[in-house]
């Protein structure tokens, strides 16, 4: 789920964080996190931001922890590095939730945990495979809180059910789109008219459209 621009742009044509979405925005966050095992971040969202976001709502608390959940998804910050070699004073390195990483695999030593991460895994050669190594280790609901390399990626392997996105009334321009234009080449079946289905269309606080896109598949 993401917030982006009338024009489409997750971050102004300078780069760095947009904080993009209102109060209604945040709600529906919110309630996506508290249904999801883990929230996929690319690295660059977390160079930009240096933190992720949280579960602050009582109830949605209240309503994980009933079910034996723990409070806050787990974040799995995805890289193409073997080393990404993040800042551990970040905020992101101090929040409450656990922490896995998820990279190619490192020949020179395999096992090595990058600080500040209380978990590993290894990307598969597809993103089908590696979403089903998540599942195999109890990750199996997944919200994907950016960026735009990884939606794109995850888009390409064509394993996005639903998109959920929160139009904010900006116009910003540039070259940060939510899908990046160039050097992408994204599945023609996914521009197909009959390829997503409009389940909600929801006007937020402060002139904001959330709409929520499920992905149609054939039975076969």
């Amino acid at each position: 789920m993401l917030a982006i621009s009338l024009d489409g742009r997750l971050a102004p044509p300078e780069g760095g964080a947009a904080q993009l979405g209102g109060r209604g925005d945040r709600r529906a966050l919110e309630q996506a996190l508290a249904w999801a095992d883990a929230a996929l971040i690319g690295a660059g969202t977390l160079r930009a931001h240096r933190c992720t976001c949280l579960l602050h709502d009582q109830q949605l608390l209240d309503q994980r922890l009933a079910v034996g959940r723990s409070l806050q998804p787990t974040a799995v910050v995805v890289t193409g590095q073997r080393q990404p070699n993040f800042p551990v004073d970040w905020p992101f390195f101090q929040q409450p939730l656990d922490r896995w990483l998820l990279r190619p695999a490192d020949p020179t030593d395999p096992t090595r945990l990058e600080d500040g991460f209380d978990h590993l895994h290894t990307l598969r050669h597809d993103w089908f495979s590696t979403i089903a190594s998540l599942a195999a280790r109890g990750i199996e609901r997944i919200v994907l809180l950016g960026g735009a390399q990884l939606t794109a990626a995850l888009l390409q392997a064509d394993v996005v059910d639903e998109l959920q996105l929160t139009l904010t009334p900006r116009v910003l321009g540039g070259p940060h789109g939510w899908v990046p234009w160039h050097g992408i080449t994204l599945p023609k079946h996914l521009a197909d008219a009959s390829a997503w289905a409009l389940q909600e269309a929801v006007a937020l606080d402060g002139d904001e459209l959330l709409v929520r896109y499920c992905r149609r598949r054939s039975s076969s």
